[in-house]
């Protein structure tokens, strides 16, 4: 992997985020021309950083997005079927990470019912009592 020069992008961003790459180093990592870059940008398909001068800088990220653009033409994917595609798996992510939220939300609640009800409890100790017949034996 090559490593982000020092000095770009934020530093809290994480280094998959951080937009290092210019086009030409993007294109030979992506094994793509980079005028393919340009185009995939133009049908909304990457959306790479920009700086000050309006230069292009892409990140880990981006030429995750497109290997998997590649493999999704490759498929036979026109690219708009890919937009799709693409569109749908953030969508499947989106939805898996509100679930995750919903779940963790969920357990805290019944977490924080059970050590309200627990809190409630009294115990109670009891000695056993032998059983003893309320009718009185017969004699005998």
């Amino acid at each position: 992997m090559v490593r982000p020069p020092i000095g770009e992008g934020s530093l809290g961003d994480p280094p998959s985020r951080r937009a290092v790459y210019v086009i030409s180093v993007a294109a030979e990592l992506a094994g793509m021309h980079p005028q393919t870059l340009r185009i995939y940008e133009r049908k909304g398909l990457v959306d790479p950083t920009r700086t000050p001068g309006g230069s292009r800088r892409f990140s880990d990220m981006d030429l995750a997005r497109l290997h998997r653009i590649q493999e999704l033409t490759t498929g036979g994917l026109n690219l708009e079927g890919v937009r799709r595609v693409l569109e749908l798996e953030t969508e499947v992510m989106r939805l898996h990470a509100q679930l995750d939220q919903v779940r963790r939300e969920a357990k805290e609640a019944i977490e924080g019912a059970h050590r309200h009800y627990r809190r409630e409890l009294v115990p109670l100790n009891q000695a056993p009592v032998p059983y003893r017949s309320a009718r009185p034996r017969p004699r005998g």
